[in-house]
C-alpha cells in the first residue's frame, strides 16, 4: 500500500492515499461528499496514528501542528505531592488520557502541573470562567517560569502554553485545534454541553486530562467524558479526605415555615402555572420540558400569566421572611467567622446585601471588584459575602468556614461545589454548611435531589 497523508482542516483530520491506492479503514473516518475526502473529527487523530502504525502503513503527518521534541519545561514547584496526588498522576500517566476526580481544595491544579511537566508538549488549558483563566495563567507562569498566553476577555495571545475559556475555545477552535499536544479540561463536567464539547471533538491533542470534583450531570452527560477525554482514572470523594487533607465538616438542614400570607400566595401561583402545564401536557422534568414551557408561555396571555406565577412562587420561597430571620441568627452565631451565603438568583443576592449591608458578588460584578472583595474577605475586613453562582467553583477562600445556602438548583454538582468552598485547610478550622429550606414547598424536593451525594450522607 502506498503512503497515507494526514492533513488538518478546521478541527478535522483529512486522510488521503497516494494515487491508485485506497484509504485503509480507520477509526472515525467518514466520507465527506462535499469535498470528496475521507475525514474524521480531530479527537480521532491519536487513534488514526496508532492504527496506521499497528497496520505498518507508511504515512506522512501534516496534521499535527506541534513538534516531536519536548518543550523543555521544568516544573519549579517544590511542594512534595501527597500520596493521593502522586497516585492520581501515576494512574493518568499510564495512558496519558482520562479524568481525575478530586474534591475542591485537594490540589487538582498541582496534579495537573505534574501531568503537564511529564508530557512536556505544547498545552492548552480550558476553563469555564475568566477568573479561572487568569488564575491558571498565573499558576503556570509561577510553576514553569515561562510566558503563558491567554485567549478570552479581550486577550488573544497564543503561546506554546495557553489558557482559554470554553466559550473562547469553541469560537476559535479552528485556529488552535492542531497546535497543542495536550489539552487540560478544567471543571470538565461542563464539557458535555452541546457547544462546549466541540473543543474536545476538534482538538487533535493525543494527551487529554479532565479535572473535576463532581463529574455527574443532571442530564447524564458525563457518559460522554470517556470518548471526549478518557475514562475516570482516579477518584477521591470528600468523605475520603475530610479531616486529613480537608477541614472536618458538618452539614445542617434548617427548615422554616412560610407565613400564612406567603403560603396563600405561593399556593395561588402554583395553581396558576400548574394548570397551564396540565392543559398543555408539559412536564418540567429536564431542560427540554422547561424550554417547551417558555416557548408556549410566550404565545398567549394565559401562558404569560403562568410564567409570571412560576417566577413569583420561586421568589416567595427564595425571599421568605423566615429565611432572612434565620440568616440573621446564623450570622450572629458565627460572628467573626468568614461566611459565604449562596442564593438562587441575583435579585435575592441584592435583597440580602441591602438588608444585611453585605458585599455582593454576581455575574454582573466586574473582575477587579470580585478580586477586591475576596481579598478583603480573606484579610478579615469583610466577614461575609453573598453570591449566587460566582463562587460555586474554582475560587479559593481558605479562611471561609461557614456556608449558608438559602436557595439553588437541584444539582448535586452545585451543592458539592458550594460545600467545597469552605473545606480548604486553614489552621484548625472546622467547617459547617447550613441549608435553609422552606417547608411545604417544592424546595423540599429540590433539597433532597441536590443531597444525593456521599458528601451529604
Amino acid at each position: 500500500m502506498g503512503k497515507v497523508r494526514l492533513r488538518y482542516d478546521r478541527g478535522t483530520v483529512i486522510v488521503e492515499a497516494e494515487a491508485g491506492t485506497a484509504v485503509p479503514p480507520l477509526s472515525g473516518l467518514a466520507w465527506d461528499p462535499r469535498t470528496n475526502q475521507w475525514r474524521a473529527p480531530g479527537r480521532y487523530y491519536r487513534n488514526l496514528v496508532e492504527e496506521l502504525r499497528r497496520q505498518q502503513i507508511e504515512y506522512v503527518d501534516e496534521a499535527r501542528g506541534w513538534g516531536t521534541e519536548g518543550a523543555g519545561w521544568c516544573c519549579r514547584d517544590e511542594r512534595v505531592p501527597w500520596d493521593y496526588q502522586r497516585e492520581a498522576v501515576n494512574r493518568w500517566l499510564q495512558h496519558r488520557r482520562g479524568v481525575i476526580v478530586l474534591p475542591t481544595g485537594t490540589g487538582k491544579t498541582f496534579v495537573a502541573l505534574q501531568c503537564i511537566a511529564a508530557v512536556d508538549r505544547p498545552t492548552l488549558v480550558i476553563t469555564p470562567k475568566i477568573d479561572l483563566m487568569v488564575q491558571w495563567a498565573q499558576e503556570l507562569e509561577r510553576c514553569f517560569g515561562i510566558s503563558v498566553g491567554m485567549v478570552g476577555a479581550g486577550e488573544f495571545n497564543y503561546q506554546p502554553m495557553t489558557v482559554t475559556t470554553y466559550d473562547s475555545a469553541y469560537i476559535h477552535l479552528e485556529r488552535w485545534a492542531n497546535r497543542f499536544g495536550m489539552v487540560v479540561f478544567d471543571e470538565c463536567h461542563h464539557l458535555p454541553g452541546a457547544s462546549y464539547q466541540a473543543a474536545a471533538q476538534a482538538a487533535l491533542a493525543p494527551f487529554r486530562l479532565g479535572l473535576t470534583a463532581t463529574p455527574e450531570r443532571s442530564d447524564g452527560g458525563e457518559a460522554l467524558l470517556p470518548e471526549l477525554i478518557g475514562p475516570i482514572v482516579y477518584r477521591l470523594d470528600i468523605r475520603d479526605v475530610a479531616g486529613e487533607y480537608l477541614a472536618p465538616y458538618e452539614v445542617q438542614r434548617v427548615y422554616v415555615e412560610l407565613t400564612a400570607e406567603e403560603q396563600a400566595r405561593y399556593q395561588q401561583c402554583r395553581e396558576i402555572y400548574r394548570r397551564f402545564l396540565s392543559t398543555r401536557n408539559i412536564s418540567l422534568d429536564g431542560v427540554e420540558g422547561f424550554r417547551r414551557f417558555l416557548f408556549l408561555a410566550h404565545r398567549s396571555e394565559e401562558g404569560l400569566a403562568a410564567l409570571r406565577a412560576y417566577r413569583e412562587q420561586k421568589r416567595i420561597v427564595q425571599e421568605a421572611s423566615e429565611k432572612f430571620r434565620v440568616l440573621a441568627e446564623l450570622l450572629q452565631r458565627h460572628a467573626g467567622e468568614r461566611t459565604l451565603i449562596f442564593t438562587a438568583n441575583n435579585a435575592t443576592v441584592y435583597a440580602i446585601a441591602r438588608q444585611f449591608l453585605l458585599p455582593a458578588m454576581t455575574n454582573q460584578t466586574k473582575a477587579r471588584e470580585r478580586k477586591e472583595i475576596l481579598k478583603r474577605l480573606q484579610g478579615g475586613e469583610y466577614l461575609a459575602v453573598v453570591t449566587c453562582q460566582v463562587l460555586n467553583e474554582g475560587v479559593d477562600v481558605p479562611s471561609a468556614s461557614v456556608g449558608i445556602i438559602l436557595g439553588g438548583t437541584g444539582s448535586t454538582t452545585e451543592n458539592v461545589q458550594r460545600l467545597g468552598r469552605i473545606l480548604r485547610k486553614h489552621g484548625d478550622k472546622r467547617a459547617i454548611l447550613y441549608e435553609i429550606v422552606a417547608r411545604g414547598t417544592a424546595e423540599e424536593y429540590v433539597s433532597e435531589r441536590r443531597r444525593q451525594h456521599r458528601a451529604f450522607q
